[in-house]
């Protein structure tokens, strides 16, 4: 298929700004195997639940990547965090613009910006920052204290104090993402106790979203794209919970994209290990692209949100559901006016 498939036409008011008062109010979209729809709200979501089911959650922390810098000329200049390259401190980082130099934040804290080709080419570039006279582990700390949210582009509007609570999951724990697994933003610590006492097995496993999973791809054809590789870890009692539980014929309901990429990464070893004297937890990197004729080995049902015109989350729920049926439920869900991307409603698809 051509990445042109899977554009759509979006009016920019269904683009939802703020996230809605109460997580779980959101609308839900419920996509069932033949192509029917429901409307429902995201509470409801227990009831297409059953007993024996396992619900599987993204435990990652979004950290507050994004930082306002002062150059030595006075002008501002907004940086992206996108991960610790090595444990000196050393940062790989977005900006715009070709700066190289120091900047400065509150209490004078000084930071060196530079750029590194890649692999030796003059063509690819990257940016990289280092803190100076500070440790490496008071990085995190600077940025809880100085930084914001690091919220899509789409949303145009300042992160506030309100976003370092709403853009994150309330079961957020393992920090390292630079955006948020959306769909677990809909869950309520009541909610997941209805689900609990239903019956219904819920685990986490802890994938770090990073500028790979948003990435545009500019290739004409999926099969010439090539995703960013991005750190998960899963625990070994996890993934034997999960053959039991496909043997005994119940289902795994994955929220989100990003735990269907951890999970059919890992069992379609599509990934790089990391070594690890803790032999109860896999870590590692996975670089996994699903999309139209890709064969799923655990996932049965996904919950997701509505996702960015040729973007890698769509063609992934295009691959389970069928290019067809999403096609169905996004014209219907833009006409009926539900809200879109990060903070926005929620589908399930069954």
């Amino acid at each position: 298929m051509k990445t042109s498939d899977f554009d759509f036409y979006l009016p920019k008011d269904l683009i939802a700004l703020n996230p809605s008062e109460k997580r779980d109010n959101s609308r839900l979209l419920v996509l069932h195997k033949d192509g029917s729809i429901e409307h429902r709200r995201f509470f409801d979501i227990v009831e297409y639940l059953k007993s024996g089911d396992i619900l599987l959650l993204n435990d990652t922390k979004v950290f507050p990547a994004r930082l306002i810098a002062t150059k030595l000329s006075g002008r501002k200049i907004d940086i992206l965090f996108v991960k610790e390259v090595d444990a000196g401190g050393t940062w790989e980082i977005m900006c715009s613009g070709r700066f190289n130099g120091i900047v400065t934040i509150d209490d004078g804290i000084k930071i060196e910006i530079w750029t590194e080709r890649v692999n030796g080419q003059g063509r690819g570039t990257k940016k990289f920052l280092k803190f100076l006279n500070m440790e490496s582990s008071k990085v995190l700390d600077v940025l809880w204290q100085y930084g914001c949210m690091p919220l899509p582009p789409y949303i145009k509007r300042r992160p506030d104090d309100s976003d370092k609570q709403r853009y994150q999951t309330v079961y957020a724990k393992n920090q390292g993402s630079i955006a948020a697994p959306t769909a677990g933003l809909h869950f309520t610590e009541e909610l997941l106790d209805k689900i609990k006492d239903k019956g219904v097995f819920v685990d986490t496993l802890t994938l770090h979203v990073g500028i790979g999973t948003f990435k545009s791809i500019k290739a004409e054809h999926l099969e010439d794209h090539k995703m960013d590789s991005e750190y998960f870890e899963i625990k070994s009692s996890l993934v034997k919970k999960i053959q039991q539980t496909k043997e005994s014929g119940n289902r795994l309901i994955a929220v989100g994209t990003t735990v269907t990429r951890t999970l059919e990464g890992y069992l379609s070893g599509q990934w790089s290990e990391v070594n690890s004297q803790n032999m109860s937890t896999v870590r590692g990197y996975t670089d996994i692209f699903i999309y139209h004729g890709y064969k799923f080995k655990a996932v049965d049902s996904l919950i997701t949100n509505f996702h960015l015109p040729k973007s890698t989350p769509l063609m992934l729920v295009s691959a389970l559901c069928s290019f067809k049926n999403i096609s169905t439920a996004y014209r219907e869900a833009i006409a009926m006016g539900y809200r879109f991307f990060s903070y926005g409603d929620a589908m399930l698809i069954l």
